[in-house]
């Protein structure tokens, strides 16, 4: 996977755009972090604390987390070394996070109104 496959991803999600800041690529959906160019072969990606954990453990080879991040909710990609389609997964769960959005079973994203809905059923 290369910065290239990152950006034609990050432009099928809807609301999500590009810019380059300081040299480096980020995408954002409505100004909130999805991921941000480290160097020329590493992006690093937002994700939840437990789906970090599940990355850094089913896919080492793929992501790591370094002592800067070790707080944050982000995950470091391998791209030149790493399971590219395990990074677009990434790319699109931090998608999802930020926009609130889910994929459905066949892929189209779907926007989940029961976390906004603050009734619940006695």
């Amino acid at each position: 996977m290369r910065l290239a496959d990152v950006s034609r991803l990050a432009a099928q999600l809807d609301g999500v755009t590009e810019r380059l800041r300081d040299g480096l690529l980020d995408w954002r959906y409505r100004g909130r972090l999805v991921a941000r160019q480290l160097d020329d072969t590493h992006i690093v990606i937002r994700a939840t604390f437990d789906f970090r954990d599940f990355l850094l453990h089913s896919f080492p080879e793929t992501f790591s987390v370094s002592r800067r991040f070790a707080k944050h909710m982000m995950i470091i990609a391998d791209l030149e070394n790493g399971n590219g389609d395990i990074v677009e997964d990434a790319v699109i769960a931090a998608w999802e996070l930020q926009s609130g959005a889910q994929t459905s079973a066949i892929g189209r994203p779907t926007t989940s109104t029961s976390r906004r809905s603050g009734s619940s059923s006695a």
